[in-house]
Protein backbone atom coordinates (compact mmCIF):
# COMPACT_ATOMS: atom_id res chain seq x y z
CA UNK A 1 0.00 0.00 0.00
CA UNK A 2 1.12 3.55 -0.65
CA UNK A 3 2.15 5.78 2.27
CA UNK A 4 -0.67 8.29 1.66
CA UNK A 5 -3.33 5.59 1.72
CA UNK A 6 -1.87 4.09 4.89
CA UNK A 7 -1.71 7.50 6.54
CA UNK A 8 -5.41 7.89 5.84
CA UNK A 9 -6.10 4.39 7.18
CA UNK A 10 -4.16 5.08 10.40
CA UNK A 11 -5.61 8.61 10.75
CA UNK A 12 -2.23 10.37 10.65
CA UNK A 13 -0.74 12.84 8.14
CA UNK A 14 1.51 11.24 5.51
CA UNK A 15 4.38 13.39 6.75
CA UNK A 16 4.06 11.93 10.28
CA UNK A 17 3.88 8.37 8.92
CA UNK A 18 7.09 8.87 6.95
CA UNK A 19 8.78 10.50 9.96
CA UNK A 20 7.92 7.47 12.10
CA UNK A 21 9.45 5.20 9.45
CA UNK A 22 12.65 7.29 9.28
CA UNK A 23 12.97 7.27 13.09
CA UNK A 24 12.77 3.43 13.06
CA UNK A 25 14.88 2.29 10.09
CA UNK A 26 15.68 -1.08 11.65
CA UNK A 27 11.99 -1.97 11.72
CA UNK A 28 11.54 -1.49 7.96
CA UNK A 29 13.91 -3.68 5.93
CA UNK A 30 13.62 -3.83 2.12
CA UNK A 31 11.01 -6.60 2.21
CA UNK A 32 8.76 -4.39 4.36
CA UNK A 33 8.84 -1.22 2.25
CA UNK A 34 10.51 0.54 -0.67
CA UNK A 35 10.39 3.93 -2.33
CA UNK A 36 8.99 4.36 -5.83
CA UNK A 37 11.22 5.71 -8.57
CA UNK A 38 10.28 8.99 -10.22
CA UNK A 39 9.00 7.08 -13.30
CA UNK A 40 6.89 4.73 -11.18
CA UNK A 41 5.45 7.63 -9.19
CA UNK A 42 4.60 9.49 -12.42
CA UNK A 43 2.93 6.41 -13.89
CA UNK A 44 0.97 5.94 -10.68
CA UNK A 45 -0.04 9.60 -10.65
CA UNK A 46 -1.32 9.33 -14.22
CA UNK A 47 -3.17 6.11 -13.41
CA UNK A 48 -4.85 7.70 -10.40
CA UNK A 49 -5.80 10.73 -12.49
CA UNK A 50 -7.77 8.57 -14.91
CA UNK A 51 -9.98 7.29 -12.11
CA UNK A 52 -10.74 10.73 -10.60
CA UNK A 53 -13.23 13.43 -11.47
CA UNK A 54 -12.21 16.50 -13.52
CA UNK A 55 -11.99 18.75 -10.43
CA UNK A 56 -9.60 16.31 -8.76
CA UNK A 57 -7.50 16.03 -11.92
CA UNK A 58 -6.91 19.79 -11.90
CA UNK A 59 -4.47 19.30 -9.02
CA UNK A 60 -2.66 16.51 -10.89
CA UNK A 61 -1.66 18.29 -14.12
CA UNK A 62 0.71 16.58 -16.50
CA UNK A 63 4.30 17.68 -16.00
CA UNK A 64 3.72 18.69 -12.39
CA UNK A 65 6.78 17.82 -10.32
CA UNK A 66 6.44 15.24 -7.61
CA UNK A 67 8.04 16.75 -4.52
CA UNK A 68 8.36 13.57 -2.46
CA UNK A 69 8.55 10.07 -3.92
CA UNK A 70 6.00 7.87 -2.16
CA UNK A 71 6.87 4.84 -0.08
CA UNK A 72 5.12 1.55 -0.69
CA UNK A 73 4.61 -0.96 2.13
CA UNK A 74 4.22 -4.73 1.97
CA UNK A 75 1.88 -6.52 4.37
CA UNK A 76 4.78 -6.83 6.84
CA UNK A 77 5.40 -3.10 6.62
CA UNK A 78 1.72 -2.34 7.19
CA UNK A 79 1.78 -4.45 10.35
CA UNK A 80 5.00 -2.81 11.54
CA UNK A 81 3.52 0.66 10.99
CA UNK A 82 0.81 -0.13 13.51
CA UNK A 83 3.55 -0.68 16.08
CA UNK A 84 5.49 2.56 15.42
CA UNK A 85 2.67 5.04 14.83
CA UNK A 86 1.16 6.90 17.75
CA UNK A 87 -2.54 7.17 16.95
CA UNK A 88 -5.62 5.51 18.40
CA UNK A 89 -6.26 3.78 15.09
CA UNK A 90 -2.69 2.41 14.94
CA UNK A 91 -3.04 1.03 18.47
CA UNK A 92 -6.33 -0.66 17.52
CA UNK A 93 -4.72 -2.17 14.41
CA UNK A 94 -1.75 -3.43 16.43
CA UNK A 95 -4.10 -5.14 18.92
CA UNK A 96 -6.06 -6.74 16.07
CA UNK A 97 -2.88 -8.06 14.47
CA UNK A 98 -1.67 -9.60 17.75
CA UNK A 99 -5.08 -11.22 18.29
CA UNK A 100 -5.09 -12.61 14.76
CA UNK A 101 -1.65 -14.19 15.20
CA UNK A 102 -2.58 -15.71 18.55
CA UNK A 103 -5.78 -17.14 17.02
CA UNK A 104 -3.85 -18.61 14.09
CA UNK A 105 -1.38 -20.26 16.49
CA UNK A 106 -4.29 -21.76 18.45
CA UNK A 107 -5.87 -23.10 15.27
CA UNK A 108 -2.61 -24.64 14.11
CA UNK A 109 -2.03 -26.27 17.52
CA UNK A 110 -5.55 -27.70 17.59
CA UNK A 111 -5.20 -29.20 14.13
CA UNK A 112 -1.79 -30.87 14.48
CA UNK A 113 -3.44 -34.31 14.46
CA UNK A 114 -5.21 -33.40 11.23
CA UNK A 115 -1.91 -32.25 9.71
CA UNK A 116 -0.29 -35.57 10.69
CA UNK A 117 -3.12 -37.52 9.07
CA UNK A 118 -2.83 -35.49 5.88
CA UNK A 119 0.94 -36.10 5.86
CA UNK A 120 0.33 -39.85 6.19
CA UNK A 121 -2.22 -39.83 3.36
CA UNK A 122 0.18 -37.92 1.12
CA UNK A 123 3.02 -40.36 1.77
CA UNK A 124 0.69 -43.33 1.11
CA UNK A 125 -0.49 -41.69 -2.10
CA UNK A 126 3.12 -41.21 -3.22
CA UNK A 127 3.88 -44.88 -2.49
CA UNK A 128 0.78 -46.06 -4.37
CA UNK A 129 1.58 -43.84 -7.33
CA UNK A 130 5.09 -45.30 -7.60
CA UNK A 131 3.71 -48.88 -7.48
CA UNK A 132 1.16 -48.02 -10.19
CA UNK A 133 3.90 -46.52 -12.35
CA UNK A 134 6.03 -49.68 -11.94
CA UNK A 135 3.08 -51.88 -12.89
CA UNK A 136 2.35 -49.74 -15.95
CA UNK A 137 5.99 -50.05 -17.06
CA UNK A 138 5.93 -53.83 -16.59
CA UNK A 139 2.73 -54.10 -18.63
CA UNK A 140 4.28 -51.99 -21.39
CA UNK A 141 7.36 -54.24 -21.35
CA UNK A 142 5.26 -57.39 -21.91
CA UNK A 143 4.38 -56.21 -25.42
CA UNK A 144 1.33 -58.42 -25.72
CA UNK A 145 -0.20 -58.79 -29.18
CA UNK A 146 -3.27 -56.63 -29.75
CA UNK A 147 -6.59 -58.36 -29.03
CA UNK A 148 -8.31 -59.99 -32.01
CA UNK A 149 -11.29 -58.12 -33.42
CA UNK A 150 -14.68 -59.67 -32.57
CA UNK A 151 -15.89 -62.24 -35.09
CA UNK A 152 -19.22 -61.95 -36.80
CA UNK A 153 -22.12 -64.26 -35.96
CA UNK A 154 -22.23 -67.56 -37.73
CA UNK A 155 -25.54 -69.07 -38.75
CA UNK A 156 -28.96 -68.22 -40.16
CA UNK A 157 -30.83 -65.15 -38.92
CA UNK A 158 -34.59 -65.39 -39.30
CA UNK A 159 -36.56 -62.35 -40.38
CA UNK A 160 -39.03 -61.66 -37.58
CA UNK A 161 -41.05 -59.05 -39.48
CA UNK A 162 -44.33 -60.27 -40.95
CA UNK A 163 -45.45 -59.10 -44.33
Amino acid sequence: MIDGDLAELYHVPTKRLNEAVKRNPGRFPQDFMFQLTREEAEALRLQIATSRSRSQIATLKRGQNIKYLPYVFTEHGVAMLSAVLNSDRAVQMSVLIVRAFVRMRELIASHKDLAARIEKLESNQDRHASVINLLAEEIDNLKLPPPEPPKGRIGFVADTHEK
